[in-house]
């Protein structure tokens, strides 16, 4: 028995001061606004503790797009759309409640019904009354959600990679250990404070195709921004909650009846192609764009043409205001294939 003890007290202590060595401070706001904002970086603050931040860019006359972002990620993955379509919209991308630089939002209440308050508020405080929404992912999954409970304010409807169709037995029984285990208390407080970068990491990996699009300010900026204040707390609720997701219903989907857009790459190894395809299907009218050896954040990894796409699908739709000259312009790049 005292060999037994003396065993178990050893490997104790190995196990703690391993996991006291992995362990990560949070990195406070201020250090990461340094690194993180930019010059159109911008705060919309509702308490002492509450502020949203948010980027207005692009031609303030043009039609507006709303972004929102998936899961652990942040408004920085909007960029290349921004620089491919700031000529023609005005774009406002913003950072969810637990992620990127918005902070001191409750934990308990993060969810996309939720999140869709924050978009409401915000979009309020711009004066901006009816937009084209954008979601990728988990911002995908807000933006359905969103258009469900705010018809009269989306203009249209675009999805990415988007999440919330029903899984699979087959895709629930292929979920990550991982997430599996983060289902329990005991587990999470274990490990929300080690270092994560190796899985972080390894989602990016996993989220495109072209492993050169992964590159390692990409996963230092998620690997800093999950270190904010509270986030590592909010990343972990939102994982936990995953089984009390409002998931698609065939009459969610048949009162989408805006113009709406489904945008999804045959290699997304984080939502699969099947679900992108099922919710085209269930809505109607909704036009379905699959991207071939693509992954799964299509905005990053083929911008340009999938901004492309985009500005073609809202012009058949009449949301694009062109002069003329922008008329001719786009027929003769269109005419000579470029």
């Amino acid at each position: 028995m005292r060999r037994f003890l003396a065993v178990l007290l050893t490997l104790v202590a190995v196990f703690g001061a391993g996991w006291l060595s992995l362990r990560r401070p949070d990195i406070p706001y201020d250090t990461l606004e340094s690194a993180y904002a930019s010059p159109e970086s911008k705060y919309l603050a509702l308490s002492d503790s509450e502020r949203i931040h948010y980027r207005d860019q692009g031609n303030p006359d043009g039609p507006v797009i709303v972004l929102v972002h998936g899961f652990s990620a942040s408004l920085h993955t909007w960029e290349p759309w921004v620089r491919a379509l700031g000529d023609e919209y005005r774009l406002i991308s913003l950072d969810l409640p637990g992620h990127g630089l918005t902070r001191g939002f409750d934990v308990d209440e993060m969810n996309v019904t939720s999140f869709g308050d924050v978009i409401v508020t915000l979009t309020d405080a711009l004066g901006v009354d009816r937009f084209i929404l954008a979601g990728n992912s988990m911002g995908g999954h807000t933006a359905w959600v969103y258009a469900v409970d705010h018809p009269g304010q989306v203009e249209a409807l675009v999805l990415i990679g988007s999440a919330g169709w029903p899984p699979t037995e087959e895709e629930l029984a292929e979920t990550p250990w991982m997430f599996k285990a983060l289902q329990y208390g005991l587990f999470r407080a274990i490990v929300r404070d080690l270092d994560n970068s190796a899985m972080i990491r390894a989602g990016l990996e996993a989220s495109f195709v072209d492993q050169g699009a992964v590159t390692e300010d990409m996963v230092q900026r998620y690997v800093a921004l999950n270190r904010a204040p509270g986030h590592r707390d909010a990343i972990m609720q939102l994982v936990a909650d995953s089984n009390n997701r409002r998931l698609a219903t065939p009459e969610q989907m048949e009162s989408l009846q805006m113009p709406v857009l489904v945008m999804h790459g045959t290699e997304d190894q984080l939502v699969p192609y099947g679900q992108g395809e099922a919710l085209a299907n269930a809505i109607p009218g909704a036009r379905l764009i699959t991207y071939e050896n693509v992954g799964h954040i299509v905005q990053e990894e083929i911008a340009r043409r999938s901004a492309a796409d985009l500005d073609a699908f809202l012009d058949e739709n009449d949301l694009v205001q062109r002069t003329v000259s922008e008329e001719t312009d786009l027929a003769i790049t269109e005419e000579i294939g470029q």
